[in-house]
């Protein structure tokens, strides 16, 4: 039973969450389609009963598997999948909750709590996949093939096999499940909640993270320094404990990589991303080797536009001096949107409605809100949330299409059922980057004036070299700092320094940085939660990049069709069989240098109106 909006039962968090954000016209989400709070007697139900499914689950099954034939192997699977639905559903539902409002000391605690309970559970569970891992191969090829019911899983089986070679003993695999919660989720909880309770001192006012960060796109030059002074001086107030932090989960990333046996720190990641790591090596080579036509070259030209002979690290998401920074109303940027993803196809803007129609979306700037952007999945029986913290900036309206591509992903592929919705990382980008294409394309085409033209495709210039060269010198970070930390337990300085030396190979001569700089490593959340993650937002820009110029070629017939098929498929093909309909293969080198050409042509464009203008001034 899911309960609606005006259940009678409490909605506690969701009230709450409301009553504090106070910005009436933006959205804020309504959990109740999950759960109608923390103690809706229907979680307990679901906890009750999933703990008692589980145990009998395991003694049905536990060192069975082998015996089963297709059709039975297929039922089994079938309740492992309706299980963890049920606790994904409170799990989903848990970290929702505990976004809304992370100063909320009770959230913390329903969080760490439904946390400790799932994880029990599911301990009951571990045995399935492990057993499942340790079938042979001639076996299991002939239950498929008796099977039609098995087949259908066949995706699934692929990828957990991926992982055969790194599993461990049963009882190896149980410690490490169960003792998660006191482990990396807390170190993750104790990051969450010290962000969230920062306060920042920009100017005369406090701020938080989020806010405190938006200040850095701000018109003032005198303001964006004090912001990036503001927070300099929160994370150095904090960084022992940040840098206690990202040594402790560091040097956990290496034992636990050093127990299943991969090769590098990042070879991990590369797996449940269904990509090998050389593949990965291609595209941070060709990112970097690229770092002077694109960032270097672009960054030059910004500074002579701010009028600046070096940039410090707070100019570089300053505006553009023809730069429209005029606020944009929330229906506005929802109406821009929707328009570009109708105008393309008439069933994505459908879906993409939704969104908007219900309250799915939580846009409300407020204490303790989670920082940035995510759209979370939940499970396939109900519908994903975005998180957004809506300023009304330009970059805001492109951070909501960059969402709701998410989500729309997400709703098409649900119905490959809970364990093959999901995607890869490296895949999981693809909607979101090409609903940001698709409406910066609708905006540039719609604006006729040279000036403003210019600073939309600067805009987005800056976007992509956000998403491109910004994660891959994260990753590189990454890479360094664990590297060096198998060598010894890293000071804050010693952190900086590679922090440092990657921002100014990236960013290039147009930056002098300021010392200040070195500490905002320490922000970043996606080191904490997701290691090795970023990759794959340059990943998924590239391959967005070659995506949208083969449809602008018009070379491919019914391409939108074969786009929303790319999307249904979810996670039960890999990036070659979702790319081949396109002309596309990611394992082909010049593959990243189309999606990087892409990023360069527009800086040529630039570089053409640039020249012009000089011209035009000289002419004058």
């Amino acid at each position: 039973m899911q309960f609606t909006p005006d259940s009678p039962l409490p909605r506690d968090t969701e009230s709450r969450s409301q009553a504090v954000g106070g910005e009436g016209s933006l959205p804020v989400w309504d959990l109740s389609d999950l759960y109608a709070g923390p103690a809706d007697p229907v979680l307990e139900a679901d906890l009750q009963r999933s703990t008692a499914e589980s145990a009998a689950f395991q003694a049905a099954h536990a060192g069975k598997l082998a015996d089963l034939p297709g059709d039975a192997l297929a039922a089994a699977i079938a309740t492992y999948e309706r299980i963890e639905e049920v606790l994904g559903r409170i799990m989903s539902y848990a970290q929702l909750v505990f976004a809304g409002d992370a100063q909320d000391a009770a959230n913390g605690r329903f969080y760490q709590t439904m946390q400790e309970r799932v994880t029990a559970i599911s301990s009951n569970l571990l045995f399935f996949t492990l057993e499942l891992n340790k079938l042979e191969e001639a076996p299991l090829e002939a239950k498929l093939a008796q099977s039609p019911a098995l087949a259908r899983y066949r995706p699934f089986l692929r990828d957990l096999r991926v992982f055969r070679p790194h599993q461990l003993s049963d009882e190896a695999e149980r410690l490490l499940h169960e003792k998660e919660v006191t482990g990396r989720s807390a170190w993750n909880r104790l990051f969450d909640e010290t962000v969230a309770g920062m306060e920042v001192k920009v100017g005369e006012e406090t701020l938080n993270v989020s806010a405190a960060l938006n200040k850095l796109s701000d018109r003032d030059r005198g303001v964006r320094e004090a912001a990036a002074r503001g927070v300099s001086a929160a994370f150095g107030a904090n960084a022992r404990l940040f840098t206690l932090i990202t040594n402790t989960l560091s040097k956990d990333k290496e034992i636990v990589d050093g127990w299943r046996n991969y090769p590098r720190p990042g070879s991990s990641r590369n797996r449940a991303n269904m990509v090998e790591d050389e593949v990965v090596d291609a595209l941070v080579g060709a990112v970097v080797a690229s770092f002077p036509r694109l960032s270097h070259r672009y960054y030059a030209m910004k500074a002579k536009w701010l009028g600046l002979d070096k940039m410090q690290h707070w100019d570089r998401n300053a505006p553009l001096p023809d730069e429209d920074d005029s606020e944009i109303p929330w229906d506005a940027a929802r109406d821009r949107v929707l328009a570009a993803y109708s105008g393309f196809d008439p069933q994505l803007g459908s879906i993409g409605k939704r969104f908007f129609d219900r309250p799915w979306i939580d846009a409300a700037l407020r204490p303790g809100k989670a920082s940035g952007a995510f759209a979370h999945p939940t499970v396939p029986a109900a519908h994903p949330y975005l998180l957004v913290n809506y300023h009304g900036k330009s970059r805001d309206v492109m951070t909501l299409a960059h969402e709701l591509g998410h989500g729309v992903h997400q709703v098409l592929a649900a119905d490959q059922g809970y364990l093959m919705s999901g995607t890869p990382l490296t895949l999981a980008e693809t909607a979101s980057v090409f609903g940001e294409m698709l409406t910066f394309r609708a905006v540039l085409d719609a604006e006729t004036d040279p000036r403003r033209r210019r600073a939309l495709l600067a805009g987005k210039v800056e976007d992509m070299l956000n998403t491109v060269v910004r994660q891959i010198a994260f990753y590189r970070f990454e890479t360094l700092l664990h590297d060096a930390r198998r060598n010894g337990e890293l000071s804050r300085e010693e952190i900086g320094a590679l922090w440092m030396q990657v921002q100014v190979e990236s960013l290039g001569p147009a930056f002098e940085f300021t010392p200040d700089y070195e500490i905002y490593w320490s922000y970043i959340p996606h080191f904490v939660h997701s290691p090795f993650y970023v990759y794959a937002y340059a990943f998924g820009d590239c391959l967005v990049n070659a995506l949208y110029g083969v449809f602008q070629d018009g070379k491919v017939a019914d391409f939108p069709a074969k786009y929303l098929e790319l999307l249904r498929a979810g996670g039960t093909l890999r990036h070659q069989e979702l790319l081949a309909p396109f002309g596309l293969n990611a394992a082909d080198p010049a593959f990243w240098q189309k999606g990087l050409d892409v990023i360069s042509g527009f800086i040529d464009e630039l570089e053409r109106a640039d020249g012009r203008d000089e011209l035009e001034r000289a002419d004058g």
